[in-house]
Order: structure tokens, then sequence, then C-alpha cells
């Protein structure tokens, strides 16, 4: 099974292949893994291969989703003081990247698992000490609403059927 990890080199993703590589097979039987990210990953292993780009780039995001691409582990994001800061930039990476990656992973022969990370900042405020799977979405910052609309993009295309998507 091919599985590929944008966001991959950073503090979850390079956590998220190490434990790949590691199951015993609960996962499925995994042959390789591309490891997408604006820098290459540091996980070394043979089935390991990173490739280094931005998903706010439309072609790269072509060249690292592949027909064979079974599961998609979106992790890639402009972390919140960074969204603040520079607004754009969060738009481009969190929504236009995004969009993207479900616009790529739309046109392939199977629709993939889509495997979203998003964040508790979408919720805004204080938060109760379990959050319900039902609790508003009320972000209070860029990197909230930006993490909410991608989330709703990832529900939108899970039920066309475009992927098979969870947040």
């Amino acid at each position: 099974m091919k599985v590929l990890v944008t966001g991959a080199a950073g503090f979850l993703g390079r956590r998220l292949i190490a434990s790949l590589l590691a199951d015993t097979g609960r996962v499925g039987r995994l042959t390789h893994v591309v490891a997408a990210d604006l820098v290459s990953c540091p996980v070394a292993d043979a089935r390991v291969e990173s490739r280094i780009g931005t998903i706010a780039d439309r072609h790269f995001i072509d060249a690292i989703v592949d027909d064979d691409v079974a599961v998609i582990c979106h992790l890639a994001a402009v972390l919140s003081g960074q969204s603040e800061a520079e607004f754009d930039h969060g738009m481009r990476v969190n929504i236009e990247g995004t969009y993207g990656l479900l616009e790529t992973c739309r046109r392939l022969a199977h629709p993939p698992r889509v495997v979203f990370s998003s964040t508790t900042a979408v919720f805004g405020g204080p938060l109760p000490p379990l959050v319900p799977e039902d609790m508003a979405l009320l972000p209070q910052s860029s990197y909230g609403a930006e993490k909410a609309i991608a989330e709703h993009l990832v529900v939108e295309y899970s039920r066309r059927g475009f992927i098979d998507g969870v947040v």
C-alpha cells in the first residue's frame, strides 16, 4: 500500500511515518511512503521517498498524488502565529493547497482515503474537558478559520464520493 504524507518533515509527520513503518498489520501492508514537505523528511527507511515542494503549487501536488496512492495523510499547514502574521500565505497553503490536493484526488480512478489533520482552533475560545463531536466551529483566528474551511472541503469531497475522507 502506498501512503502520501504532506507535512512529512514536521513534528507530527515524522512521528506518523515512523508509526506507519513500525505497524504490524493494523494499517495494511505498507510498501511505499511519499513524504512531501518543504524540506527532506528525516526518517531513514528504504520505503520512504522524500519529495520537496509546497502544496500551494498545483504542479507539485500533481507530481506527488499518483493513481496508486491508497491513503493521504494531509498534515501540511501554515500554523497559527504565521497564519496571523502572513494572512495571504496562510490562505494559499491552508485553503488553496488543501483544495488543490482534493481536486487532484478527484481526478483519480479510485478515491483515496484522505485523513485531514485539523486543530482545536476551529472551535475558538475555551474548550470543555471533552470536546463533543457536534460542537460548533467558531474560529477566532486566521488559522482556525482556514482549518475550518478545509474541514468543510474534506467533508464535501467525501460526501460527493471524490475521496474517502476523515477529519
